[in-house]
């Protein structure tokens, strides 16, 4: 794989750039899965290997380290999580073309499951989306960035750097570059192609004005002033906590990953294959998409808590 960096230090920082920018990850998480990356990276070192190099028995050789030092349970599954998390995300950048790690199991702990929005939250969303901005142009924005975004269940860093040619004639699937120039094609729902017609226009009137002032058009579907020529993940993410706030959802449970966990388990309840959506998601293994099952079967089972008249009943279940 091409363009990995050549330090152990500068894939730790890229990877927690990234954990704040698309998960708003907090400082006390961004601070522990620093330290036990920076662990497993002066392990390696020891050991003349690295983040680039480290296979599965090394993976599981640190862990058998790990547990010799006395580590608690909670500790090692931490670290594990750490690391699975670092190589789908150097997965993702390109840096490495397998997960080290995505096959070990871990020392008992639970696998957290990733959290979701209810239809009628997304609805909302996307409402909020049409009435916010300062212009026009940003309530267009908006809307084509949240509909693409749900409707597609691309990564926001996919979304963010799509290319204005991928848009271009109405159409029916939309192109899409993933990491390690892996590329998907994906549906398009109709409220999703209007929305990017919509953009489009308003897109378009503005990258011409650029152009009779001097400046080169731009590549970008979302273009910006910025060094990166397009919307930032940060400011995306930014973006999307802003529409939570002005929709009535919790801006806690609304993050640029929320909406592409949204629209697979939305697809797994409506019957969707899933090997499908491990197409549509772009996951090289269909292990990490197989965890939306459980993403389901564990709201099927709130939804029977809640609403059935025996699981309310205040003397237990009738004979």
């Amino acid at each position: 794989m091409t363009g990995a960096p050549s330090h152990d230090h500068d894939w730790i920082a890229g990877f927690l750039e990234a954990q704040a920018a698309e998960l708003g990850a907090a400082t006390n998480t961004l601070l522990a899965y620093g330290r036990d990356l920076k662990d497993f990276a002066g392990w390696l070192t020891r050991h003349d290997s690295g983040f680039a190099k480290a296979d599965q028995d090394a993976v599981e050789s640190y862990l058998i380290h790990c547990d010799a030092q006395g580590l608690a349970k909670s500790t090692r599954a931490r670290r594990l999580s750490a690391i699975r998390q670092i190589y789908r995300f150097a997965f993702d950048e390109g840096w490495r073309g397998d997960n080290p790690a995505i096959r070990i199991s871990g020392p008992g702990r639970d696998k957290r499951l990733p959290g979701t929005l209810e239809v009628a939250e997304v609805d909302r969303l996307l409402e909020a989306a049409r009435i916010t901005g300062r212009s026009d142009a940003d309530r267009r924005r908006n809307t084509c960035l949240v509909e693409l975004l749900y409707a597609t269940g691309m990564r926001v860093s996919e979304l963010v750097a799509l290319p204005v040619a991928a848009a271009r004639g109405d159409p029916r699937m939309l192109l899409i570059a993933g990491k390690g120039g892996k590329e998907r094609m994906v549906p398009l729902s109709p409220p999703a192609r209007a929305a990017m017609t919509d953009w489009l226009i308003v897109r378009d009137d503005a990258d011409a004005l650029r152009v009779r002032n001097g400046a080169p058009p731009s590549r970008f579907l979302f273009p910006s002033h910025g060094k990166s020529g397009h919307l930032t993940r940060h400011r995306f993410y930014l973006l999307i906590k802003e529409l939570a706030v002005a929709g009535g959802v919790s801006p806690a449970k609304v993050t640029p990953h929320t909406l592409r966990h949204a629209f697979a388990t939305h697809l797994l309840a409506n019957g969707a294959d899933l090997r499908a959506i491990q197409t549509l998601l772009g996951h090289a293994d269909l292990a990490t998409t197989e965890i939306y099952t459980h993403v389901l079967d564990a709201r099927l089972s709130e939804l029977v808590l809640e609403h059935h008249p025996l699981a309310r009943a205040k003397d237990g279940p009738l004979d």
